[in-house]
Formats: structure tokens, sequence, C-alpha cells
């Protein structure tokens, strides 16, 4: 079923995307317009759309940068390295001369693991900081107790990080889903006006010929003058039609040129001489148990109900560091000390019992503010944004669903309007051939043949019209499910 599902939104915008061609090629005496290369699919767009489009790379650095926030939140776990040196000597006296040196790796379970030399000597050094002339080296660990053992803010900030990156991936999806489904309605737009202006440059013809021969079935007197002036006023009528047509197309082909960008992101227009794919001519209907399938995948992977996920993700973690901070600080810190050079293995048998009894320096801290008012504030606060998330995630559920079918019954809808309306083209031409016959029989007249070609070019007009937007529907519902599916790895 998941395999259906995919291969049935890889199908609803009509064809897998390929790799960027030349937009059209030089056309070949005599050749046709499809030998030529000068039709320019909708897979053709959406690969310029996908590779090159502005908006498309704008998003394509969302997830880089998510990266950049995970790799700064694990750079608080970069180990430091810090040396201090303080001497006085005044009258040329030598007060003291103070110097610590000290390595510092933060571990991920909150403790920190610390190597060091110091040397302090002098007449006024501190008596705390007081080493024999060759110094004194240590070794040693800080672990937090309570507060900051489970999680801190070290911890805390790499995993928000993690589902930053998560979010940021959500919204590239969706800015190119939007993306995508604004240039394949455009795309049928563009479509819908070269069909719009085919029959109509071909009603125009129609009608000068016409024209041409009631004129001279005039002269002839086989009719009144006055049939050639009806004759004339259809013909005018249709070429400010077809005049008409012709600036929508020229439009639509500059809004289309919007899309297409070049490898040095500088804008393409669409040569004159490409045309786009027909309109569809086949309606499938949707298989069985399609829309609960698109509803189930649109839970799994729509980008909105992605990025209220992560949220959730981040809240999460946010709350176990402020329930965490609901505890007292109590941290442990105990270094070995050894005097002179640091620790080696050149003498190992000095780390006995005895000798770790007897040279260690121990501290314990601890502290607990009485009212907790800030971090039960903070604490109600974040409960409050969790609410509100899973709130905001149950609603979109429900809208992405609700899509998901409307746009199923648009689907239908349209199939059946589309049946029908082939069947009123199809009585249109019949009566358009009738009247035909009866005005070469001197049966009819002018007025009314046009009237039948005028009923019938409106029916093949709403025909296409309900083609490109079945099309746009297809393009609509490939979005409500949520676009393309992602990675297995994503």
């Amino acid at each position: 079923m998941r395999m259906l599902v995919f291969v049935l939104l890889g199908s609803l915008l009509l064809g897998n995307k390929v790799a960027a061609q030349p937009l059209a090629r030089p056309v070949q005496p005599g050749a046709a317009p499809d030998s030529a290369g000068l039709i320019f699919s909708l897979a053709d767009l959406l690969t310029f759309v996908t590779l090159r489009h502005p908006v498309a790379r704008q998003a394509a650095l969302l997830p880089e940068r998510a990266q950049q926030e995970v790799r700064y939140a694990r750079g608080l776990f970069d180990p430091n390295a810090t040396s201090k040196y303080y001497g006085k000597t005044f009258g040329g006296k030598e007060y003291f001369h103070d110097w610590d040196t000290q390595l510092r790796v933060p571990l991920w379970f909150g403790a920190d693991i610390k190597a060091g030399f110091e040397r302090g000597t002098g007449t006024y050094v501190n008596p705390e900081n007081y080493t024999s002339p060759a110094g004194l080296s240590y070794v040693g660990l800080s672990v937090p107790l309570a507060q900051g053992l489970l999680i801190d803010e070290r911890r805390a900030a790499v995993r928000q990080a993690q589902a930053l990156r998560g979010l940021a991936e959500a919204e590239r999806r969706g800015a190119l889903n939007k993306l995508v489904l604004q240039a394949a309605k455009d795309y049928w737009d563009w479509s819908l006006n070269h069909q719009r202006l085919t029959l109509l440059s071909y009603n125009a013809d129609l009608a000068q010929v016409r024209f041409r021969a009631v004129r001279e079935r005039v002269r002839q007197g086989d009719l009144a003058a006055i049939d050639s002036v009806e004759a004339l006023t259809e013909l005018q009528n249709r070429q400010a039609t077809l005049a008409q047509a012709r600036v929508q197309w020229r439009n639509a082909t500059l809004l289309l040129s919007n899309y297409l960008w070049n490898e040095q992101n500088q804008p393409v227009e669409l040569p004159a001489t490409v045309r786009p794919q027909p309109l569809l001519t086949r309606w499938p209907t949707l298989p069985p148990d399609s829309v609960a399938a698109l509803s189930e995948l649109a839970r799994r992977i729509h980008p909105d109900l992605q990025k209220s996920r992560a949220k959730l993700s981040q809240l999460t973690v946010e709350r176990r560091l402020l329930t965490n901070k609901l505890l007292p600080k109590l941290s442990l810190d105990y270094n070995l000390l050894q005097a002179g050079q640091p620790f080696s293995a050149e003498k190992p048998a000095s780390l006995n019992g005895s000798y770790l009894q007897n040279n260690y320096k121990l501290g314990v801290s601890f502290a607990y503010p009485l009212l907790l008012r800030q971090e039960r504030s903070k604490l109600q606060l974040n409960r409050f944004k969790l609410q509100e998330t899973e709130l905001s995630l149950q609603q979109d559920t429900r809208a992405v669903e609700t899509t998901v079918r409307t746009v199923a019954n648009d689907w239908e809808a349209l199939r059946e309007q589309l049946a029908l309306q082939e069947q009123i083209v199809a009585n249109a031409e019949r009566m358009r051939l009738g009247e035909q016959i009866r005005f070469e029989n001197g049966e009819s007249s002018v007025f009314l043949l046009n009237t039948r070609e005028s009923s019938l070019v409106s029916a093949r007009l709403k025909l296409a019209e309900l083609q490109a937007k079945y099309a746009q529907t297809q393009a609509t519902l490939r979005w409500a499910a949520g676009g393309v599916p992602p990675a297995d790895n994503e």
C-alpha cells in the first residue's frame, strides 16, 4: 500500500523530473514541432524550479543552517585549555609569582575531567596558592550530584538543535512544495491559454473563410447583402476575441518565465517557439482506499505537521531541563595532586592507597533557592506552550486530512464534469454540422450558423478549462498529501 501511494503521488504531476535541458532546440525546416523539441513539459519546468529557482535555493539553505546550529551546540562540549599568570615585583623585591594552567574536558553525562599544573611562589603569595618551587600537577573530576546530573544546559542545547534540524527540513519541504504547486498551476494556465489561442485562431480563420464565401454569394445574388454584414460582424468579433487571447497567452508566458533561472542564477525567458504539453485527455479515477492512504501519508510527512512535532520535541527537552532546575545545585570536585611534573606512566607505583589518601584537594558546593518562584513559573509556562502546540498539532492534523478529502472530492467531481462536457462538445459539433448542411441547402442563415459555431467554441473552451482545472487538482492533491515523500533517512 505504501508503494502504491508513492507511485500515485509520483504520477500526479505527470512524469518524473529529468535532468535540466535547454528550453528548445532550433526548428529544422519542415520539421514537426514535437520532433524539433519545442514542447516544454511540466517535468522540464519542475526541474528548473527545484534546482535553480531562488526560493528553492533559499529553502535548501535551511537544513545547512540547522546543521550549523547543531555544530554550535556541540561546541559546548569542546575541551578548553586555560592558562593564567600573575606576578609582582616592586622596589627590586619579588612579592609573588602565581601560575595556573588547566585543561578541562566536558563529558556528555554532565561531569568534567580536568588536568593542570599550578605554581605559586614568593614571600607574599596567597597561602592557598603556595606550592613548592617545582610546582604542583593535578588531575581531577567535577561531578554534579543533583541538578545537572540527568540533563543540563549543554545537553539540552544539543537536543534542541537536533530538533531544529527536523524543523528546518520540514520548512524546506513546505516552501518547496508550495513553490512546485504554484508552478504547476501556472503551467496548466499557460497550457490552457495556448489551447484557447488555438481554438480562437481556428474560429477566426473559419469566420474569415465564411465571410469571403458569403460575400461572393452576395455578389452572385444567392444571398442578401445583410448576410455579408452579419458575416463581417462575426469575423470582427472573433478577431477581437483572438487579440485578447494573444495578450493572455503572452502574459501567461511571461508569468511562467518567472520560474526559469540558469545555473548562474540569472533569469531565463521562454523562447517564443516553445509550446506546452497538451491538456489531459484521460482522467483516471482514484484507486480504492487511496484517500485513506493519502490521509495517513499526510499525517506522517506533511511539513506543517512535522514542524509542530519538531516544536514539541524542543519543548519536551526544555521541560526536562526546567524540571531538573527544581533540584538543588550539589557538585563534587576531586583533584589528585602530585608535586613537580604531571602524572606519567613512569611512576605507577607511587599511586597507591596511602598516596591517594594524603594527596588530594576536595570540594563540595551546595546552593538551593528557598521559594523557587522563577523555576516554577518557567516550568508552568513551558507546560502552557506544550499544550498550545499539542492542540495546534491536533487542529492541523484535522485540517490536513480534510484538505486531502476535499481535493479528492473535487477530483471525482471534475471527472464527472469532464465526461459530461465531452458529450456537450460532441452534441455541439453535431448541431454545428447539421446547421452547416442546412445553410448549404439554403434552409438556414449566417446568423444561425454563427450561433452554432459560437456554442461549439464555448463548449470546447469550457472543456479545456475543466481539463486544466483537473490537472491543477492533481497537483493540489499531491501538495495536500505532503508533497514528495521524504527519503528514509530524513
